[in-house]
């Protein structure tokens, strides 16, 4: 069997640069053209390699929540659900600024302007946040259980809530909310942690 040409590239390194675009433009907004210059291949390469330009994305996706997930599983780890909560708020500001990458997160901002014919990423992305979501308030539930919630406190709502709080810091911060301002918010967000 006839061996093809080796790679002429890093596989790894341009999806790395890849998921940049797609931070940056979010899915429609990245054109092939854009993410073919950006890794420094040809189309057909990308092809090759990664699929079509929703394979792609989906990788880059899995390398984005591999990265930040890490990050999400240490800080449920917090002792306290409350500990918990606040280290996700305040990581989530510093990640958000990061000024080595593009601000906001790319489970939000991916998909604000998809049309209907990107409706299954937009589908992908809602799924991913789903289960930060879902993640939390597993957390949230075994902290009322241990009886580190106070009585009446709803994890199901708690969990929505601190969601919902992220999505928006990612909006600000793709908007030009410097990290103390995401951190302001962070605080007023624990201010509203039940008593």
């Amino acid at each position: 069997m006839a061996k093809g040409r080796p790679r002429e590239f890093d596989a790894d390194e341009a999806l790395c640069k890849a998921l940049r675009v797609f931070r940056e433009k979010g899915y429609e907004g990245a054109s092939l053209l854009d993410l073919t210059r950006a890794m420094g291949i040809n189309r057909p390469s990308l092809y090759a390699a990664f699929g079509n330009k929703e394979a792609l994305f989906r990788k880059a996706v899995d390398r984005y929540v591999d990265e930040r997930g890490a990050f999400l599983r240490q800080a449920l780890d917090e002792p306290t659900a409350r500990g918990a909560v606040e280290r996700i708020l305040r990581g989530t500001a510093d990640a958000l600024t990061e000024p080595r990458t593009p601000r906001g997160c790319l489970l939000v901002q991916g998909a604000l302007s998809c049309t209907d014919e990107a409706q299954p990423i937009r589908k992908e992305l809602a799924s991913r946040r789903d289960a930060t979501e879902l993640a939390l308030r597993r957390r949230l539930e075994r902290a009322a259980a241990e009886g580190d919630l106070p009585k009446g406190a709803a994890p199901t709502d708690l969990a929505r809530y601190v969601a919902t709080v992220l999505q928006g810091m990612s909006v600000q911060a793709s908007g030009g909310a410097t990290r103390p301002e995401l951190r302001r918010l962070a605080d007023l967000a624990m201010r509203a942690w039940p008593a």
